[in-house]
């Protein structure tokens, strides 16, 4: 690695989780994603940060991205990005530390503080650049556990026509679903009840974690947040959740009834996606494949066949341990930081 940097850190400081990965010699080894709820505190980041000191114990350099300056305890996006600055500047008082400014590449703290809209809500642009350098020509689809970011690549670069949040929203290249965060009327005002369209209930009774996990598509290592009613993470669980939104109790329908319901929900996700997909593609050639990373990487290779595209997950093509790749895709945009930031230290 140049200038000797052998153990490089990145985290991705979200609204929900932080995810950590660890790179060495230019191999991710280990990687993160733990639940951080920063509407709750800052003290959830130092929590989060004490959780996953193993992965960046004795690094040369740690790296940082962020989305969590959107979260509601800072009154603006500029305040939330000078706040976890600050954060990290506590925590990390010694050793090298970049902040990735996305069309401003890596930066120091202090330069950081100075480009807040560029720094702000980066972490797609990062995992974009990796997924360039590695495919060239792509589509490349990020479906956390709350939001989609679909970016095309072009020639090895981003090619996006968005950079911010707003802009991003505008041209379909960031879609506010996850795989298991996004409430359900998020995707549907209904649901077909026994040939019924009915109306759901305007409350947070279930989430689309419950209907992937009904379908039995849902790794409850990436549910990492309580459900919406605090209570068991189970089929059984879900189910009553589920029939919640329908004006119902579990017991009203039979099992294969709820799955069906379920897979309406996912179905509904799916075609958001789809459509936004559909948009953002028509700048790429035919052949240009999709590259997926994220939780919901089930959903993206559903998207694939529906578009009739190549599918290659991200897990696949970085450099890493086959231990690793899973997780290392899941925590995309930290896997990212650390090995872009290896290519410039």
């Amino acid at each position: 690695m140049p200038n000797g940097k052998t153990i490089i850190a990145g985290f991705d400081i979200g609204g929900a989780h932080l995810k950590v990965a660890r790179v060495e010699n230019g191999r991710v080894v280990a990687a993160a994603s733990v639940a951080m709820p920063l509407w709750q505190g800052l003290d959830k980041l130092d929590a989060a940060l004490r959780e996953t000191a193993s992965l960046y114990a004795g690094s040369d350099l740690n790296a940082f991205t962020m989305t969590g300056e959107l979260a509601d305890i800072f009154p603006s996006r500029d305040e939330g990005v000078a706040a976890l600055l600050g954060q990290i500047s506590s925590h990390f008082p010694d050793g090298e530390k970049l902040i990735y400014a996305g069309r401003s590449g890596f930066v120091g703290v202090n330069r950081a503080a100075a480009l807040p809209g560029d720094v702000a809500s980066a972490n797609w642009h990062a995992t974009a650049s990796l997924a360039a350098r590695l495919a060239g020509n792509a589509l490349f689809v990020d479906m956390g556990s709350t939001t989609t970011d679909i970016i095309p690549v072009r020639d090895g670069a981003v090619a996006s026509q968005g950079y911010t949040d707003a802009e991003r929203l505008s041209t379909g290249e960031l879609v506010y679903t996850g795989f298991t965060r996004t409430f359900l009327f998020g995707v549907a005002s209904s649901a077909p009840v026994r040939g019924q369209m009915t109306p759901l209930m305007n409350e947070y009774f279930a989430s689309i974690a419950d209907a992937h996990r009904i379908l039995g598509v849902l790794d409850e290592a990436d549910d990492k947040l309580t459900s919406a009613d605090g209570r068991e993470k189970t089929v059984a669980g879900s189910t009553a959740r589920l029939a919640r939104m329908v004006g119902r109790d579990a017991a009203d329908l039979s099992p294969r009834e709820w799955r069906d319901i379920a897979a309406w929900f996912s179905e509904q996700q799916l075609r958001m996606v789809h459509d936004a997909a559909f948009r953002v593609a028509g700048t790429l050639p035919e052949d240009a494949p999709i590259v997926a990373a994220g939780t919901g990487r089930r959903q993206i290779k559903r998207l694939a066949a529906r578009m009739g595209r190549r599918f290659f997950d991200l897990a696949d093509i970085i450099p890493a341990g086959d231990a690793v790749r899973g997780e290392a895709s899941n925590a995309g945009p930290a896997t990212a930081i650390a090995l872009l930031a290896g290519a410039v230290s």
